[in-house]
């Protein structure tokens, strides 16, 4: 395999580890179970959720040296989607760096990197959307006062989903349990100096909801700000990090 593929499937295990396994870059066949790859959801049977959290795991995958990985089951497979946007906006970066520019905002679907000042010399200033399905209205300002690269990431369950039956089912899947995640948390920004890291904690922490998902992010270190609809209201936590991230300001 390619070096860049290994160093990023190393570090989303790096990322798995520490979210206890929620985050997993092998969960593609459960999005196909369930139905998110097309416009049909289907919950499966227990027999076949079974069958296919068989074929899933980080454990089944072995990263041999910088150009091998090896599978331990035939049909393992590895989707790099969850972490592969946050490293092109660090390739780009880099390169805008590597031409002597060090003022410049990279953005990808949503995940970016800023670095140094606006044209006119004013922070860079990145809009959270309020996490409402079929909306787009803003619910925070992050201003960034630092000429330092900052990553911004936000990893939301309120644009993907299917309801049936009147309930709603998330695209966020647990890997542990093989189906979508039940808690409230609705989105997660992490801030970090790293574009890939921020893309593959945004999505850990989002699957591992605000309780669980604040015990792992303190003990990496890792600034974020969780969100949570409680009927009508949304409700924000912060990590440790983020809450004493001085060059930052969130209003």
């Amino acid at each position: 395999m390619p070096e860049e593929i290994v160093s990023l499937v190393a570090q989303a295990r790096a990322v798995s580890v520490a979210s206890d396994g929620c985050y997993d870059l092998t969960i593609k066949p459960l999005f196909e179970l369930w139905g998110f790859k097309g416009d049909k959801l289907t919950p499966p049977d227990p027999a076949a959720l079974a069958k296919t959290r068989q074929e899933i795991g980080f454990k089944q995958l072995e990263i041999v040296d910088n150009g091998h990985l090896r599978k331990q089951i035939p049909h393992l497979k590895v989707d790099v989607s969850s972490i592969a946007q946050g490293y092109s906006v660090s390739r780009i970066s880099s390169l805008l760096e590597l031409q002597g520019i060090h003022d410049f905002l990279v953005e990808i679907g949503g995940e970016l990197e800023t670095s140094g000042k606006k044209p006119g010399g004013e922070p860079w200033r990145v809009a959270v959307e309020k996490p409402l399905p079929n909306e787009r209205s803003l619910h925070k300002i992050v201003t960034i006062n630092q000429a330092e690269p900052l990553s911004v990431m936000t990893s939301g369950t309120y644009r993907h989903y299917f309801d049936l039956d009147g309930k709603r089912y998330s695209h966020i899947l647990d890997t542990r349990t093989g189906a979508p995640v039940t808690h409230d948390t609705v989105a997660v920004t992490v801030l970090h100096n790293d574009p890939t890291q921020a893309d593959a904690w945004s999505t850990a922490l989002l699957c591992l909801g605000r309780t669980d998902g604040i015990a792992a992010a303190d003990k990496a270190g890792i600034a974020a700000l969780f969100i949570e609809q409680q009927g009508e209201a949304f409700n924000e936590y912060s990590t440790k990090a983020l809450a004493e991230l001085k060059s930052v300001a969130i209003k």
